[in-house]
């Protein structure tokens, strides 16, 4: 009933899943939020709880306060703490500058950015005296090296990076914030399996990171008591590249 427990959204499939499996082999009690991915965030409670460790299903709309905030209330209720948020679900749709409208980028802006900073203030309001827990933010390689491709993603993204740095400033001793930034990690929805594995290795060390690189840097970065504000690429040099384009389309 002591193991420290992690929140983490988007955790039904995909990285998400991959970091809930790591965190459960390293001893954490799992919340695994979920939108729409009810039977996949299922199996991935139960595969959890196959590895030893407590997990339940979290359902939440991210693009609503209410229900973002519930999620850390459902957390505190079923595990009684909360030790790690891994901010990781998030709208990923194509637009560009010709394309960008408000409505596209409010769907972005929700989720993938005010749900991010609204857990962190909410965790950090509930972290005891003395005590101190720790939010990871999923960013993006392509920070590093912008593109025009996915305009509204990027710029949230863009946000949350700089919203990273504020919160660890302001957050400050109870709660450390820590981004990682993926490269191209699982096929998209603009890939078949042939063009993934083409653009995974377009880097430096011929592939741009797996699902389980990622996971492990979320660990790491969560277990390194030294580390806030600053952010973990896992893209395998990626970002070096100078792409003029998404890697989805290379």
């Amino acid at each position: 009933m002591n193991a420290p427990v992690a929140l983490i959204t988007g955790a039904a499939k995909r990285i998400g899943r991959e970091i809930a499996l790591t965190f459960a082999r390293a001893g954490w009690d799992v919340g695994v939020h979920y939108g729409q991915s009810a039977k996949q965030a299922q199996q991935t409670v139960e595969d959890i709880r196959a590895l030893g460790s407590r997990a339940i299903a979290l359902q939440a709309d991210l693009s609503s306060e209410m229900q973002t905030l519930g999620l850390l209330d459902n957390t505190y209720q079923s595990f009684g703490r909360l030790d790690a948020v891994i901010n990781n679900a998030s709208v990923f749709e194509y637009d560009t500058a010709a394309s960008f409208s408000e409505a596209n980028f409010i769907r972005h802006v929700n989720p993938n950015l005010i749900a991010p900073i609204l857990l962190a203030r909410e965790l950090h309001r509930r972290v005891p005296d003395g005590q101190q827990a720790v939010v990871i933010n999923l960013l993006d390689q392509k920070l590093y090296h912008y593109n025009p491709d996915f305009l509204s993603y990027s710029l949230t993204k863009a946000a949350l990076q700089a919203a990273t740095v504020m919160l660890a400033q302001a957050l400050a001793p109870k709660v450390r914030v820590v981004g990682v930034a993926p490269g191209l990690t699982l096929p998209s929805h603009l890939q078949d399996h042939a063009a993934f594995d083409r653009t995974q290795a377009l880097s430096l060390t011929g592939q741009s990171g797996t699902s389980s690189d990622v996971a492990a840097a979320v660990l790491f970065a969560v277990n390194n008591r030294s580390m806030t504000g600053s952010t973990i690429l896992i893209d395998g040099g990626q970002h070096l590249l100078g792409l003029d384009r998404d890697v989805s389309f290379l």
